[in-house]
């Protein structure tokens, strides 16, 4: 006969067999693979037909059935269902994603919308889905308007050092978003999606905020940059607040971008709030006026080969002039045969005479023009080679022209020079450049209208950044080759009447770029106050953030109203900065956060090796995560350490507050992963060294009884266990139930939750643990043995008196309490009994007057004193007192006994009132007289040892707890039995007891316990 095994999936039988493996999750029932055992191949089942389960089935009428297996519906070929292997494929091949907002693209069948029309599948690929956006997000308004400013300032070198450490910021960033991007299914949610599934809600949230209030001060940006563009090259005279002094200059301009920027916005709200479709359809526009604006300013750079622009720059000695008061780079002119004064004349004299009092440094120096942009091969690169930072107001020089003479400085500020109107540093560039580079999740967000997510967000993220960059350094080294410094270092253009240099440079007309940069500020401008409502909607919807909620909604068609009106209220904040050099390292910032994370979450996954890490990217690693997550640091700190601050005090803020008060998320994140990484590798280091004996502090089991409703019995207990812990050390809260699992299961799980709840409601931090046993005795043994986990295990057992087994039916009842000690005691823990426990004060109560009494019969290891000390550390206990009662027998030194103790407490720092009294022999059980006798031998011993008081104090045990004593008795002299309790009596009590006692140390006569209690050392320990 042949024999085989056959496994045999269960996709669920119909029936009330099944009853019992019901789940409260959707989804298909789990398999159950069963080992089945056959003597003979058979093909075709045999043939009786279909029974339930003896496997499957828990009914309470099929319990006492007995089944052979012959009848079991697992060996019936045809299912009424589909198998849930194949409906799973099914369900995976079919997968469909919807971007936020999708139900804009679902319209009705008929008027009353019953009907949905299918969502068409994406159909975008790498190229337009992927590349093209995110080359129009990072492409943008600092490469038209601050480039050449930053490579005048920092010079080719550090400029290319700026550049290099902000691309490859985002270019590491970018490959560990590949790889989170790749793992599996990519849901619509951009970065916020991909954090928050990785690192869990709380980070997240915390991150997802940081990147939304970047996108949002980014709107902020690009609508200043939009009406600098405006008001300084394509439309000057539009200006409504008009500066009559020089010094005014700068206020009105901002006044300007303040007024025309809130407008800017308040129009691109409107836009975005009637419909993201005509931003999507704009989108290609701004795209083509980006690519053209680039084209551009590599023709003219070729250009300037040939045919360099004229384009004359006015110097006064080395001094750059502005040139918006005069044509004539001259201070006078030949006008028929007469000499007359020019518009330049009259900026810097009193007069328009030739006898008029002019500035000492104007009538020094004379006045040249030399060629702004001289071109490619005019040598320039090596005067633009090397920094040139400067104070605020600091005036724009050439270094190759000669100056004599000088003027009052004070004065300066008044005359028509180019200046820096802020301060400049390497560090503030770096903090003004790196929103050029930003971007870089623009094909990400838009996951869920590609046609393979997988493949086309890490190549066209990775190209598209490769593509950047080397524009940006192409630029950083073509600008420092064509233009000269004075050109490159004045910021507005105001040697040149407001042109903006890179347009001049350009061909085949500077409007290219000045309407090309124009149309790209308003797109990303719009872009942002498209995307960024939608972050927030997403996490708002997530309900990670409570008081977020409510922009969650939005129109019938998903747009995000409300989430648009926050929006757009920030942006105007950044807008009303109104300086673009100022709110270029705020969105700096929250990006660098952002990216931080990416690079964080990437790390944790590979270093953590979960399962379900995966990504079909493969050229990643962890160093590279963690470089990009320490560069990102680098930069926030680079740029602005204190605005770094802020930003993270913000996400930590955020992160709190998710941790409190949001809502519990399960997303199988990688931190929890991390956290159980670095608890196994805490227990495996806590196991392999002992706690030493000062750091001893009681581990708490805490026994609790619940009633036949299972609500907890004696919540006292646990307010009397967070008095004593404070929340720190261990605390196991354990119950048991009698009966079997199989029965008691659904009981086991109410009395966890009401247990649970109990803890919360007491605030005991702990953990909560229900066994189900045959009977309770085997249920306690089984916790007292087994409850912990490897170094974090109980020393200390907790649990009530049991107050009514005189009134139990059962006759027996008072045995588990018994049997509870002795097992605890076999254990070498020790044992807390709570009497009256439901007399203790709750945790809401202050006991104002009143006395903490320790009766202190035998030696403990120090466990009785240590006990109030830490009651008295929580507030409900602190203003008690402590007061302790020692036993002395009558013919003891009581008063020699009182101050031996006293000394004791002054050497443990304990303050506690001492009390000594005096009781008759037959009043002190045997195990208490036998091991205070033990204590004052072990003093006599080391007296005979002739040691010195410091030496006999070191050797004396101090403070020993019950676990430890067994060690310090033996260190001490004694030899301690083996798998006897340590400090517990070795053998039973008898009469013949004090000689042999005496025969064994060599004690003198006199009283069996050894020396007289006023002798030396008799009484150092009572």
């Amino acid at each position: 006969m042949g024999e085989r095994f056959v496994v045999v999936p269960v996709d669920g039988a119909e029936g009330e067999g099944t009853a019992g493996f019901e789940s409260s999750q959707p989804g298909p029932k789990a398999a159950v693979p069963i080992l089945n055992y056959n003597r003979e191949p058979n093909k075709y089942g045999d043939g009786v037909p279909k029974e339930n389960s003896p496997f499957i089935n828990n009914t309470e009428n099929d319990k006492g059935n007995s089944y052979d297996g012959t009848n079991m519906a697992l060996f019936e070929e045809e299912m009424d269902s589909n198998p849930m292997v194949s409906s799973l494929l099914n369900k995976l091949a079919n997968y469909t994603n919807l971007t936020q907002g999708a139900h804009e693209h679902e319209e009705a069948d008929d008027e009353e919308g019953a009907k949905k029309k299918a969502v068409k599948s994406p159909q975008m690929g790498t190229f337009m889905g992927v590349y093209l956006p995110c080359l129009q997000n990072i492409l943008g308004v600092i490469l038209f308007l601050r480039l050449t400013w930053i490579v005048g300032t920092a010079g080719i070198l550090e400029s290319l050092v700026i550049v290099g450490l902000c691309c490859c910021c985002t270019m590491l960033t970018a490959i560990s978003m590949s790889a989170i991007a790749t793992n599996g299914v990519v849901p619509a949610g951009g970065s916020y999606y991909m954090i928050s599934r990785s690192l869990g809600p709380e980070f997240g949230g915390a991150v997802g905020l940081c990147f939304y209030l970047g996108t949002t001060f980014a709107g902020s940006m690009y609508i200043l940059g939009t009406i600098e563009i405006l008001l300084t090259y394509i439309w000057p005279k539009a200006a409504i607040f008009i500066a009559e002094k020089k010094e005014d200059e700068t206020e009105a301009l901002l006044n300007n971008m303040r007024v025309y920027g809130s407008c800017c916005l308040a129009m691109m709200a409107l836009v975005v709030f009637v419909g993201v479709k005509y931003v999507n359809k704009l989108a290609l526009v701004f795209l083509a006026c980006v690519i053209l604006s680039i084209l551009a300013i590599y023709a003219g750079v070729i250009k300037s080969i040939f045919e360099p622009p004229d384009f004359p720059v006015c110097m006064l000695g080395n001094r750059t002039l502005q040139n918006h008061h005069f044509d004539k780079c001259l201070k006078t002119e030949v006008v028929g045969n007469e000499t007359v004064t020019t518009d330049l004349w009259k900026l810097f004299c009193d007069g328009p005479d030739l006898n008029a009092t002019c500035n000492e440094y104007f009538t020094n120096n004379n006045v040249t023009e030399i060629q702004g942009i001289p071109g490619l091969t005019s040598g320039v690169i090596t005067d633009n080679m090397w920094s040139q930072y400067g104070p605020l107001g600091m005036l724009v020089e050439g270094k190759k022209l000669s100056s004599s003479g000088g003027s009052d400085s004070s004065q300066d500020a008044y005359m028509p020079y180019v200046i820096n109107d802020i301060m400049t540093f390497f560090t503030l560039l770096v903090g003004i450049y790196f929103p050029s580079v930003t971007g870089i999740m623009a094909g990400s967000n838009r996951s869920g209208d590609l046609r393979d997510a997988q493949k086309s967000i890490p190549i066209g993220t990775i190209l598209a950044i490769a593509t950047t960059s080397t524009i940006y350094i192409t630029c950083v080294v073509l600008f420092g080759a064509c233009i000269d410094s004075v050109l490159l270092r004045d910021k507005f253009g105001d040697s040149v009447k407001g042109n903006l240099v890179i347009g001049t440079l350009s061909w085949p007309s500077p409007w290219v770029i000045v309407i090309g940069s124009f149309f790209s500020c308003c797109g990303a401008g719009l872009q942002s106050l498209t995307g960024a409502p939608r972050l927030l909607q997403a996490i708002a919807r997530d309900g990670i953030v409570p008081f977020l909620q409510v922009f969650g909604h939005g129109k019938a068609n998903g747009e995000p109203t409300w989430a648009l009106l926050l929006t757009a209220g920030i942006c105007e904040i950044g807008i009303l900065i109104a300086s673009l050099d100022s709110v270029a390292p705020i969105l700096s910032m929250f990006f660098l956060m952002c990216y931080l994370f990416v690079n964080l979450a990437c790390a944790v996954q590979t270093l953590l090796r979960t399962p379900n890490w995966r990504p079909r990217f493969k050229y990643y690693h962890w160093a590279l995560s963690f470089l990009g997550m320490s560069l990102c640091l680098a930069l926030m700190f680079i740029s602005s350490w204190y605005y770094a601050i802020v930003a993270m005090v913000i996400a930590g803020c955020i992160y709190k507050y998710i941790e409190y008060r949001g809502a519990e998320k399960e997303w199988g994140d990688g931190i929890r992963g991390l956290s159980l990484n670095a608890a196994r590798y805490a227990l495996i280091r806590l196991e392999e060294a002992p706690p030493h004996t000062k750091n001893w502090r009681p581990q708490l089991l805490v026994l609790l009884n619940v009633d036949s409703d299972q609500a907890v019995k004696h919540p006292r207990l646990l307010s009397f266990c967070t008095q004593l812990k404070a929340g720190k050390g261990l605390t196991i809260v354990a119950n048991v139930l009698e009966g079997t699992y199989l029965t008691k299961e659904a009981e086991a799980k109410k009395a966890e939750q009401n247990i649970k709840a109990s803890m919360s409601a007491e605030r005991t931090k702990g953990f909560c643990h229900v066994v189900v046993s045959s009977n309770l005795r085997d249920g306690v043994s089984h916790l007292i043995q087994s409850a912990g986990l490897g170094g974090m295990k109980h020393n200390t057992v907790l649990m009530a008196w049991p107050g009514t087994w005189k009134q139990s039916n059962d006759p027996q009842s008072w045995r588990t309490f018994i049997e509870t000690v002795r097992e605890t005691t076999a254990a070498h823990q020790a044992l807390l009994v709570a009497k009256n426990v439901d007399s203790f004060p709750t945790n809401q109560e202050r006991l104002g007057e009143g006395t903490i009494d320790v009766w202190w019969v035998v030696h403990d290891g120090g466990l009785l004193m240590l006990l109030p000390f830490l009651l008295r550390q929580h507030k409900v206990w602190r203003k008690c007192k402590m007061r302790i009662f020692t036993v002395a027998q009558m013919d003891d030194n009581s008063i020699q006994m009182k101050k031996d103790l006293q000394m004791f407490l002054y050497h443990l720092r304990l303050d506690a009132e001492v009390e000594v009294v005096e009781m008759h022999d037959n009043d002190i059980s045997a195990f208490t007289y036998e091991k205070t006798l033990v204590m004052e031998q072990r003093s006599q011993m080391l007296k005979q040892m002739h040691l010195s008081r410091t030496e006999r104090e070191r050797e004396e045990p101090v403070e020993c707890p019950p676990d430890a004593h067994g060690r310090q008795a033996e260190r001490g002299g004694g030899q301690q039995v083996p798998g006897r309790s340590p400090g517990s009596a070795q053998h039973a009590w008898t009469a013949e007891e004090p000689r042999r006692r005496r025969e064994l140390h060599g004690v003198p006569g006199g009283s069996p316990r050894g020396p007289e209690p006023g002798a030396a050392g008799a009484g150092r320990r009572p």
